[in-house]
């Protein structure tokens, strides 16, 4: 039994970087301009599989073409990431779909808790695919955008309450106490703030990077120096956002400092934070180099996931 139930929490850590992997996806598509690749949805330029090159295209490609935001015209660079992106994301739907099968025959006797989380990732990831196809069938829209993110941070803080509520059992049916022990009210204030803090900072950073897209956009994706200039008070709010941030995960780190068990968990967070900010730094400083947004967006994402997963150890 004990055996089965650690292959199962392993099959959930690897649903969790699954989750992460389309995150990355996801920010590689920004990264690139490649988000209207494939400009309809579920199929791309109307085929299954994308075309390599322009005489692979429907008869009716220019209905596709209009609605990029690119350049208009058939691009095989940008068609692929953005179907390798979408590939991912039915990969994981897939993975959910199993996890959902397992979590129903192993629990539904005896934990029906799991079971009914199982069912929600399955149906926020379904969400999630319907969502996908309303970005794209909007071009993008902001708020769509927004939403997807959250979304994709909910889907991923669903197998992180599963494993705790699985080991909780295991330790339960050994007849053993909480391996961390603890319960201190700060740490319980200060994480479930970092929380909420966190996920304001997602949101505003959501509306930053639309702001880039459209400024880039104008700019024909050049004059990177000059994008951060023209970002309006929501730049200035996000930027200063992140310094509460770094506070509030310093303090964690802090009061964590007299229980042993979650030392290692406030120094990743620790570390996390300040690999984020100073990414933010760097895009900053640096005129936006591409490759630091998709990190900046990962290490974010992995920092929400950090604190709530500490959230979820205290008593």
């Amino acid at each position: 039994m004990v055996k089965n139930h650690q292959q199962y929490i392993r099959y959930t850590w690897f649903l969790l970087v699954m989750v992460f992997l389309v995150i990355i996806a996801g920010g590689v598509v920004r990264m690139t301009q490649s988000g209207m690749g494939c400009p309809d949805w579920p199929r791309c330029f109307g085929r299954w599989v994308p075309p390599t090159d322009a005489s692979q295209l429907p008869p009716d490609f220019e209905k596709y073409l209009g609605k990029q935001d690119i350049d208009h015209t058939f691009n095989a660079y940008h068609t692929w990431i953005e179907y390798i992106n979408r590939l991912l994301g039915a990969l994981l739907g897939v993975f959910i779909f199993i996890h959902f099968i397992w979590s129903f025959v192993r629990f539904r006797k005896n934990h029906k808790a799991i079971v009914w989380l199982s069912f929600f990732l399955l149906i926020t990831t379904g969400f999630q695919g319907w969502l996908g196809k309303k970005v794209v069938d909007h071009n993008l829209a902001v708020v769509k955008v927004t939403i997807h993110m959250l979304v994709a941070l909910l889907i991923a803080a669903i197998p992180l309450i599963i494993i705790h509520l699985v080991k909780k059992r295991e330790r339960s049916a050994a007849g053993g106490a909480s391996r961390d022990g603890v319960s201190g009210n700060w740490l319980k204030y200060l994480t479930t703030g970092a929380v909420v803090v966190l996920l304001i900072q997602i949101v505003l950073g959501t509306q930053v990077r639309e702001q880039i897209d459209e400024i880039s956009k104008s700019l024909g994706y050049q004059e990177r120096e000059v994008w951060i200039s023209r970002l309006d008070q929501a730049f200035l709010i996000h930027r200063s956002f992140s310094w509460l941030v770094l506070a509030i995960c310093i303090a964690i780190m802090w009061k964590a400092r007299p229980y042993p068990a979650l030392q290692k968990d406030s120094r990743l967070i620790l570390l996390l934070v300040l690999a984020t900010v100073g990414l933010g730094l760097i895009m900053m400083w640096a005129a936006i180099p591409a490759w630091a947004q998709p990190a900046h967006l990962l290490l974010a994402s992995m920092l929400v996931l950090a604190v709530f997963n500490l959230r979820l150890r205290l008593k």
